[in-house]
């Protein structure tokens, strides 16, 4: 099992980003990358089956960090909240994207070759 001295680093994936590699704030980018105009908040809590309190909180961490634009208006004298990716958040999220797919493909290399059928001589079960 001797490491090759260019593997320094190879699985670390620099590229995930810490911010965008969760759950809820991966639906919710992937959802405003598919709606170039926006989505209303129901839209989007709707799609990514969060709460309100949820996805509110998830919208102020991706605006704070300028990934998403928030606009506010009326229709029907009701208020609304559009959401959309802004063009740096487009940006970062098509990076991480790049990155995830590395992933993807280093995993699947690795899946396709046999496991050796023993161990090294001389280790034992944990």
């Amino acid at each position: 099992m001797a490491r090759k001295k260019d593997d320094t680093g190879r699985y670390a994936y620099e590229g995930l980003d810490r911010l965008l590699h969760e759950k809820a704030r991966l639906g919710i980018l992937t959802s405003l990358l598919a709606s170039r105009e926006g989505l209303r908040f129901n839209e989007l809590k709707e799609r990514c089956a969060l709460t309100d309190g949820n996805l509110s909180r998830h919208l102020q961490v991706l605006h704070e960090a300028g990934l998403i634009e928030i606009w506010k208006g009326f229709e029907n004298r009701r208020p609304q909240t559009l959401c959309r990716l802004s063009g740096a958040g487009r940006t970062r999220f098509l990076a991480y994207l790049d990155a995830l797919e590395q992933v993807l493909r280093d995993a699947a290399r690795a899946g396709a070759e046999p496991r050796p059928a023993t161990v090294p001589q001389g280790w034992v079960p944990a």
